[in-house]
């Protein structure tokens, strides 16, 4: 009988090493995970062209970004009337589903 028990203590030993490896190289995947996007924001950084002060006073530039923005906004805003759209049709097939059921 003690036999069975230095084994199971022994296998409990071996699956805790293990964890501990993975934990290990789960760290250290992270860490390099953080550093390539540290990387990639230093290089996003240096593409970025400084931004002008005196754009705030440009009423052309001013008028760009609103288009810009009035666009983006028609985007999104047809987004949402797709995914409302397609909300509605599931909760009516969900709703007919349980009537059927009941």
């Amino acid at each position: 009988m003690g036999g069975a028990e230095e084994n199971d203590k022994h296998e409990g030993e071996v699956e805790k090493e293990h964890k501990k490896e993975k934990k290990e190289k789960a760290e250290d995947a992270g860490e390099e995970s953080k550093e390539k996007k540290k990387e990639k924001k230093n290089k996003e950084g240096k593409e970025k062209k400084e931004k002008n002060p005196e754009d705030k006073k440009d009423p052309a530039i001013l008028k760009q970004k609103l288009e810009k923005l009035d666009s983006k906004m028609q985007a999104l805003q047809t987004k949402r009337e797709e995914i409302l759209k397609l909300l509605q049709e599931v909760e009516q097939g969900a709703a007919n589903s349980s009537e059927a059921t009941a």
